[in-house]
Order: structure tokens, then C-alpha cells, then sequence
């Protein structure tokens, strides 16, 4: 496996000995079967999801009022 941050990173599993393993490779690569780290040929690439994190821009929208009223009749009178 690479290191290089720069390359996505593809995850597998090993049929035979079911070891998940991941490959750092360029995408072009992406298809190209991956043997197991055990050494055995029958691996299926796995499907996985992305994480997105950062920071989000302040909201420029401006902030919703405070409900009016309150109790158990939305601000009337119970009676």
C-alpha cells in the first residue's frame, strides 16, 4: 500500500480468507483487481462511503423570532 495522501484509497475483501484490506492507487487503477495481503487472488473491491468535514460558512440568513405566546393553546387564554 502507498502512502501518498494524494492517491484515493480503495477497499477490499478477500473471499477466501475474508481479510477487508485497502490500496492506495490512482484512479486510472481503479478497476485493476488487488490481491490479499495473505496472497490469495479472489478479492471483490468494496463500495464505501466519503466523509466530508470543515467548516461551514456563517449563515447570512437571519435568525427565526421566537414563537409567541405559549402554554398548551399556542398563546390563548385556556378556558
Amino acid at each position: 500500500m502507498s502512502d501518498n495522501p494524494s492517491m484515493p484509497t480503495y477497499a477490499y475483501r478477500c473471499r477466501e480468507c475474508t481479510t477487508t484490506f485497502e490500496v492506495n492507487r490512482p484512479m486510472t487503477e481503479s478497476s485493476a483487481p488487488a490481491a490479499c495481503p495473505e496472497g490469495h487472488d479472489d478479492t471483490v473491491k468494496l463500495l464505501t462511503t466519503v466523509a466530508l468535514t470543515g467548516r461551514s460558512a456563517p449563515s447570512t440568513a437571519p435568525a427565526a423570532a421566537p414563537p409567541a405566546g405559549g402554554g398548551c393553546c399556542g398563546g390563548g387564554c385556556c378556558g
